[in-house]
């Protein structure tokens, strides 16, 4: 059986103390043989809707938070990336680095993180036509010596595509599930459940959602076939210092990736 891909962990460095918390929580879920197991945290949210909003601790300090849960718990790391220059630093302790939903077509940052020899997860503009990431895909497939946008060819040169949903109206995402499918022909998918129930500047200055129809969408998306999951987490919801309204509390994730595994278990 093919390993399901899980990266998973909280939206943004809080503390240390925040991350190794998660970091155990999830022990169970990164140890499980059927998934491959990445621990998710920015060390910098750089689109926040207000000014005031929390950003994290910046590069240096967020690095050196995210090597040491690496060397604590053997997890491997996942987090974004905001600007061309800090791809290399980033590629020292991140095992895969992701490119930001709203800078999906940013030619030098996808060049930049194909410059490195890590796993590039692309997440889809919640302003793009689905087909039209096969772009996005081939700028990092030939920066890595490649020429085709063919499934096959991206999962050899690791560069995977992340649906978060799309813009309806203002204020609101919905997932088109079809493009799950268009993307799967280019690229391994892996579907961001959390993200895709947000409600952007639903909130009075920030960010809204309801992490209540999250297992839905996972469902959904387990069903219409994909390569893994992104899955935001916090102990506390009610109070993390972003995307709290979207993630799932960190005791209710172990049940939910049951229902996915069985899902996913029935379709092989």
């Amino acid at each position: 059986m093919t390993k399901m891909i899980l990266l998973s962990g909280p939206c943004v460095i809080e503390s240390y103390e925040n991350l190794y918390d998660v970091a155990l929580a999830l022990k169970g879920l990164a140890h499980n043989p059927k998934i491959d197991f990445y621990f998710k945290a920015s060390f910098d949210k750089a689109n926040r809707t207000s000014l005031e909003s929390y950003r994290g601790p910046g590069l240096d300090a967020g690095l050196e938070m995210l090597a040491q849960i690496k060397k604590e718990f053997g997890y491997k790391i996942i987090t974004d990336i905001h600007e061309s220059f800090q791809a290399q630093k980033i590629a020292q302790v991140a095992d895969i680095i992701q490119i930001p939903a709203f800078l999906c077509r940013q030619t030098d940052l996808i060049v930049s993180v194909a410059k490195t020899d890590r796993i590039i997860n692309i997440k889809k503009g919640q302003f793009m036509n689905p087909a039209d990431m096969k772009y996005s895909v081939l700028k990092a497939i030939k920066t890595r010596g490649g020429d085709r946008v063919e499934y096959d060819e991206a999962q050899k040169y690791n560069v995977w595509l992340c649906e978060r949903g799309s813009s309806f109206g203002y204020g609101n995402l919905v997932v088109d599930m079809r493009s799950l499918v268009i993307m799967r022909r280019f690229a391994p998918v892996i579907f961001d459940a959390t993200h895709s129930v947000q409600m952007p500047g639903g909130g009075d200055g920030k960010t809204s959602g309801d992490s209540s129809f999250v297992p839905y969408l996972s469902r959904a998306a387990a069903a219409v076939g994909v390569d893994g999951f992104f899955m935001e987490t916090h102990p506390d919801p009610k109070n993390a210092l972003s995307d709290g309204p979207n993630m799932v509390a960190v005791d209710k994730l172990p049940a939910l990736i049951d229902e996915i595994l069985y899902i996913q278990g029935g379709l092989k």
